[in-house]
């Protein structure tokens, strides 16, 4: 039982740390809170301390009057500290010895409730008169650390307030050391205190005390044997002592251990007559079956299905798989399709794609195309102030980011409009938190936490980003289309005195995408296509809003397809920002909350509460459930 107490006392700690770690885990689960949980009480102010490293035993010396229970205490104590008398003067308020410094970590009076307690400073202080229910309390270094040992008023006194005051120390002690003579053990008043006792399965010590050996140890079973079945109480373990006055005042009593029940035909020859000192037995070799037995109810408490730790595994399994539930609802119901994302303007992509290109270029081509670029912006100046006077409206950037701005709203309607009919649907889970949603944020004030993210957004810095992040691996993925478009370079860069301008018009110029719109596309085609007889080689241009290609080698369809891919990367990117905004501004953390709660059933916290909870149940059955 010693080793059972040990398996004990390391699993409910390792299991008091697993239960702080899930019930973090489930804080969004809404469950009874743990301290509202018996379960949880009995672990925390009873298993926690009692079986920890620093637990102890309430040991009380209980029986009638003039028995001898203060010598018994004073043994177990380890010295003379509670007056003896061979008078009937009788105690008449309990006293307590406890470990040096043990009231530096206890609290005295959580520990004894219904007492007022009192610092015991004179043995005979027990003895006087006083209707307050006092308890007088005393450390001493000769107790060991995990005994706390009181002496207790007579629990046959003609008082009925002596009678109160046992009952409050039944209640608080671990273990009843009940002290029978010849002439109290039948005693009507006695047997009424460890009925109780029985009935409340308090852990009882049977002492028979004043024997007269060896004439009595035919006796006293039969004795035992009456107490046992007037009172219901089933022995721990039953000591039997002489009568001895001379080593009783002495605290040299001998104290023999005698089996429990008696099997029939046991001899009383066949006893074992090696005097046991109740202090160790109390301290060391009993303590860890005695506290295992003091437990057991609140370790079976712990482990029932319907009360303890199993029903709480259990609702949190439940409630697990109804945020899965809540979570495939919200999964099942798109909350949001787009069916077409705004597409960038071809000239707005094409531009950034040049200048990518044009940091590609190397030695004489780079220095050619620079100072032709630098005189096709002079040429290009009066043209571009004449459109500048015709046309004010806006870049096509900025087209395209109002044209993003609508759909942003249209997606927005649509999710807030899904989102309501969601929460309508009357799930327990989701219906709640969609309303909090729904009425925490007004459609205003959300549009304009939206729009100030969208009006920061630099396009034109995220382009280049993508397009340089894209087309990085352009020479390793495709070196021939990487090639070709190096010669055709060199030759663009050689012949560019006479090409120059007609590229700049058709829009594969410098300035193409500001003069293009200016130009009718019949003489652009016409234009493109001695573009391309000058240059001498196939090509990929772009017209306003169209691609073109020139011919149907490999290479320039690996480049209308690599154009398309940017386009489409683009749109993903810009679709990924909306839904960023629709987890952050609208959901917060609801969807991670789902995914979250609905998977802590699997999770590693719940699987080892398991866990512990099999192993306790396993040591738990080891208890004997009687004594």
């Amino acid at each position: 039982m010693s080793q059972t107490f040990d398996q004990c006392t390391e699993v409910i700690q390792r299991l008091q740390v697993a239960v702080r770690n899930l019930d973090a885990t489930v804080a969004a689960f809404e469950l009874k809170k743990l301290e509202q949980r018996e379960w949880y009480e009995l672990l925390e102010r009873k298993l926690k301390p009692q079986l920890g490293d620093e637990s102890f035993l309430v040991v009380a010396v209980v029986g009638g009057t003039n028995i001898g229970k203060s010598v018994v205490f004073n043994h177990i104590a380890g010295g003379r500290i509670s007056s003896t008398s061979p008078m009937a003067s009788g105690t008449k308020h309990p006293t307590v010895i406890v470990p040096d410094g043990f009231t530096k970590k206890v609290d005295l009076n959580e520990l004894f409730p219904g007492f007022v307690l009192s610092e015991w400073k004179e043995a005979d202080q027990a003895l006087a008169l006083d209707d307050r229910h006092l308890l007088f309390w005393q450390e001493n270094k000769a107790t060991p650390q995990n005994l706390v040992i009181l002496d207790t008023p007579d629990v046959d006194s003609v008082a009925e307030v002596n009678w109160e005051r046992a009952d409050h120390i039944r209640q608080s002690a671990d273990v009843l050391i009940a002290l029978l003579t010849q002439q109290k053990y039948n005693d009507a008043a006695v047997k009424e205190f460890f009925r109780k006792a029985a009935q409340e399965d308090k852990l009882v010590i049977v002492l028979f005390n004043q024997c007269l050996l060896p004439d009595d140890e035919q006796y006293w079973p039969l004795w035992v044997g009456t107490f046992c079945k007037e009172t219901g109480v089933k022995p721990h373990a039953v000591y039997i002592a002489p009568n001895d006055r001379r080593a009783a005042e002495a605290n040299e009593l001998s104290f023999y251990e005698r089996p429990w029940p008696i099997s029939p035909g046991t001899a009383p020859e066949s006893y074992d007559h090696v005097s046991r000192n109740l202090l160790n037995e109390l301290s060391q070799l009993r303590f860890g079956e005695i506290k295992v037995r003091t437990l057991r109810g609140a370790l079976k408490h712990l482990i029932d299905p319907q009360l303890g730790i199993p029903s709480w595994l259990h609702e949190i399994d439940k409630r697990s798989h109804e945020f899965q539930e809540a979570m495939e609802l919200m999964g099942t119901q798109r909350l949001v399709e787009i069916e077409r994302w705004p597409t960038l303007p071809n000239k707005v992509m094409i531009r950034q794609i040049r200048q990518w290109w044009a940091a590609q270029r190397e030695g004489w081509q780079a220095n050619v195309h620079g100072f032709y670029n630098r005189i096709g912006q002079v040429v290009a100046y009066p043209i571009s102030a004449l459109r500048g006077k015709q046309d004010e409206s806006e870049s096509p950037l900025e087209l395209y980011k109002k044209q993003e701005w609508e759909t942003v709203l249209d997606v927005l309607d649509r999710a807030l409009e899904r989102l309501t009919w969601m929460r309508d649907l009357g799930n327990p889970l989701l219906s709640p938190r969609l309303e909090k949603i729904l009425s925490g944020a007004s459609r205003e004030g959300l549009i304009k936490r939206i729009r100030n993210e969208h009006e920061a957004i630099d396009f034109e810095k995220q382009l280049k980003k993508m397009i340089e992040k894209s087309l990085a691996g352009f020479r390793e993925e495709s070196p021939e289309s990487y090639k070709m478009f190096r010669r055709i370079d060199s030759v663009a860069a050689a012949a560019r005195p006479v090409v120059s301008v007609v590229l700049f018009v058709s829009g594969a110029g410098p300035l193409g995408d500001m003069i293009a719109p200016v130009v009718t596309d019949t003489a652009l085609q016409g234009v493109l296509h001695v573009a391309g007889e000058a240059v001498g080689g196939t090509v990929v241009t772009a017209v306003g809003d169209k691609v073109i290609t020139e011919g149907a080698s490999s290479g320039a369809g690996y480049l209308e397809a690599r154009f398309r891919q940017l386009h489409a990367t683009f749109a993903q990117q810009r679709a990924a920002w909306m839904a960023h905004q629709l987890e952050s501004q609208l959901f917060g953390s609801l969807p991670h909350e789902l995914s979250e709660s609905s998977q802590v059933s699997q999770s590693a916290e719940f699987k080892q509460m398991r866990s512990l909870t099999d192993e306790l149940t396993k040591l738990v059955r080891q208890i004997p459930m009687t004594d």
